[in-house]
């Protein structure tokens, strides 16, 4: 006879549930003895010095053991992934420490669950267990109660409505098991996750720490491709326009009999081959400029400033490199700093400063200009401090009217 498959998947989900459920009866009375041997013998007078401090060690001792059961037991029977609580960092032990992890509220949670929750839980599992072989013994008295002696028979089942109401009972329980059993796994799951598993505050706090460390893989990628792309560019491209720029200047030179036409033409592409190679390499300084990654900022800004059209001033005090992330967003601050000191500003000279106070790289770019400038008015320094932002700095604008502008970049360089 074919049983229909959802009569079948209902018997396999409702087995699942019983053998978690009988799983977890002793793990949930595991401290019954314990605690009440211990309040046993407080209450006695005497006992209470020696009980009590017993007691109390056991309980702590096994509250971890139990929990690991529970996390097996829900995991290997139910799918149930209850995550571990992330343990504080601690270098080694001490009365604060100790104090801290009693203070933790995971513990807290763990305490409850096994000591209060654990014997209700193995009560309402033990009457779900029993629910099934009682209704089966119901279902099934009109069949098995002729085997038993006519004396007894006569005694228990004489009256003609008990058999056909124990029978009734007997179907309604089994059909109820089922129902009970999933309702009692999903209600202890969520009293596990909610109790043996990490509180709503450090999901969260993980999850942040998880999202900060995506972000930074993000940027450092980001920047690992830009530094691709300038060696392309450097190496392939910019050699390539080098070739030709150099073969048409020899073309003019060892070709004197060429006519004024050709000549002419000749002199436009090398003229244009130069200029390409020029804005190359201001493409490439764009990206990511080789010095920056070859010999540190110090040489990358002192380049920088010697290419600006107005005197700047340079000061870099910094005792080792900083992240390459960092190096490389202090580069673009005095960069973009600089550009719009030269277009707007109006300045005659500009300084800039950059050094480490503790954990972080300031950057301060000062000049002497009209001022006015404003970072939410969408110029390039709104662009300027989102680039900042990526790696949790900040980016402060002081531009009075009148002047002087200061620009301060602080850079996290310990993430």
């Amino acid at each position: 006879m074919m049983i229909p498959p959802g009569l079948w998947r209902s018997v396999l989900r409702t087995r699942r549930d019983a053998g978690f459920l009988a799983a977890g009866v002793l793990p949930h009375l595991g401290l019954v003895p314990v605690w009440s041997w211990g309040v046993a013998n407080t209450a006695e007078a005497g006992n209470w010095p020696l009980a009590l401090p017993i007691s109390v060690a056991v309980i702590l001792l096994g509250v971890p053991v139990l929990t690991a059961v529970q996390r097996a037991r829900h995991r290997a029977l139910l799918g149930v992934f209850l995550p571990r609580p992330t343990p504080a960092r601690e270098q080694q032990w001490s009365w604060a420490a100790a104090a801290r992890w009693l203070r933790a509220p995971r513990i807290w949670g763990q305490l409850g669950y096994h000591l209060l929750l654990g014997p209700v839980l193995a009560v309402s599992e033990l009457l779900v267990l029993t629910a099934l072989p009682v209704g089966l013994a119901g279902a099934t008295c009109s069949a098995w109660v002729w085997e038993l002696p006519v004396e007894v028979r006569k005694e228990w089942f004489d009256a003609t409505t008990q058999l056909p109401c124990y029978t009734l009972g007997g179907l309604v329980l089994l059909c109820a098991v089922p129902w009970a059993a999933g309702a009692a796994a999903r209600g202890e799951s969520r009293a596990a996750m909610a109790l043996l598993g990490p509180s709503p505050a450090q999901q969260l706090r993980e999850r942040v720490d998880e999202l900060d460390q995506s972000r930074t893989g993000l940027i450092e990628a980001v920047d690992a491709e830009r530094r691709r792309i300038e060696r392309d560019l450097h190496d392939g491209t910019q050699q390539r326009l080098v070739s030709l720029a150099v073969n048409l200047g020899l073309a003019m030179a060892t070709q004197p009999d060429l006519p004024a036409g050709a000549r002419e033409a000749l002199a436009g592409a090398h003229l244009e081959a130069k200029q390409a190679i020029e804005e190359l390499n201001d493409l490439v300084r764009g990206l990511h400029p080789a010095v920056l990654e070859d010999r540190g900022l110090d040489a990358a800004l002192s380049g920088l400033a010697a290419r600006a059209p107005l005197p700047v001033r340079l000061r870099v005090d910094l005792a080792e490199r900083a992240a390459p992330a960092v190096e490389s967003v202090a580069y673009f601050v005095v960069s973009e700093a600089l550009t719009n000191v030269t277009k707007h500003a109006r300045a005659t000279r500009t300084e800039v400063t950059v050094r480490r106070v503790g954990k972080v790289l300031r950057v301060n770019i000062t000049d002497d200009g009209l001022g006015g400038a404003d970072a939410r008015a969408g110029t390039g320094l709104s662009g300027l401090a989102k680039r900042v932002g990526s790696i949790d700095g900040t980016l402060q604008v002081s531009s009075p009217i009148g002047g002087p502008t200061t620009v301060t970049a602080e850079l996290p360089c310990e993430r």
